[in-house]
């Protein structure tokens, strides 16, 4: 589990109910029904509409990728293109067939396998960056999901508000009740605001940011199995491939050796 985002959300839903029981206000006065139903179902209706069906009903997986998502190890992945590197240049190409059982990044799986299958390596290399673009393409659309929810919430929670200051308005009998009708109103606008920056928007942006860590783990793992499959010696590999890491990383791994 992504201990920030669980921490981030608690801490922000926290912090909103906390300040609400301080206030004077009683809380029973921040719950409108309808004006969730406006800002939820709408944000929900307009994703329908701006998105396939096939792609909305990916929500569900969007939201476990960020709740659930895990971080990929670079530094352990390094290390285990090395070792089949030392396994491949002391034993020859054909001895990862019997490694196959270790590996368990399917990306990686596949990339050995082509090696040794004596595929040509430029067909390793087009098949494994097409792999690399849809994993992208596929991240991309989640995030464009996430950031145009968060863009109709906002406005779906104005729409309430309008509406409901045209009905209050609409009856002017009751000078008194005209605070309280305001306080309704202006209701869907704090839910729409919620709901966009608690969730849809900073979704997107660990979105984007778990897709630049996948992505950099993928191009290592390209780059560590074309230089397996070139014969290339292991301690160059290691360095070459220790170039994505963080200085930081790269010298602790430097003194580790």
């Amino acid at each position: 589990m992504d201990i920030a985002s669980l921490v981030g959300l608690l801490l922000a839903f926290g912090l909103i109910i906390g300040s609400i029981a301080m206030g004077q206000a009683p809380f029973s006065a921040f719950i409108d029904v309808p004006s969730g139903l406006v800002v939820i179902g709408g944000a929900i209706a307009a994703a329908l509409i701006a998105f396939p069906l096939k792609d909305f009903l990916t929500v569900p997986m969007v939201v476990k990728k960020v709740m659930l998502n895990k971080a990929p190890d670079c530094n352990a992945l390094i290390e285990q293109i090395v070792s089949l590197a030392e396994t491949a240049r002391r034993d020859g190409l054909l001895a990862l067939e019997g490694r196959m059982d270790d590996i368990e990044d399917p990306f990686i799986k596949m990339g050995i396998q082509m090696a040794v299958d004596g595929t040509r390596p430029e067909v390793i290399e087009d098949i494994m960056r097409t792999e690399i673009a849809s994993a992208g393409t596929r991240h991309k659309n989640g995030k464009g999901l996430m950031d145009q929810m968060g863009r109709f919430a906002p406005a779906y929670g104005m729409i309430g508000t309008l509406m409901g200051l045209i009905m209050m308005l609409s009856d002017m009998s009751d000078p008194s009740g005209i605070g309280a009708g305001m306080a309704v109103a202006l209701i869907t606008t704090l839910y729409g605001a919620i709901v966009a920056n608690v969730i849809f928007i900073p979704f997107a942006e660990k979105l984007g940011f778990i897709n630049k860590q996948e992505l950099t783990a993928m191009e290592i793992t390209l780059r560590g199995v074309m230089a397996i499959q070139s014969g290339e010696n292991p301690r160059v590999i290691e360095q070459k491939l220790a170039t994505f890491l963080p200085p930081k990383v790269r010298a602790a791994r430097e003194e580790a050796a």
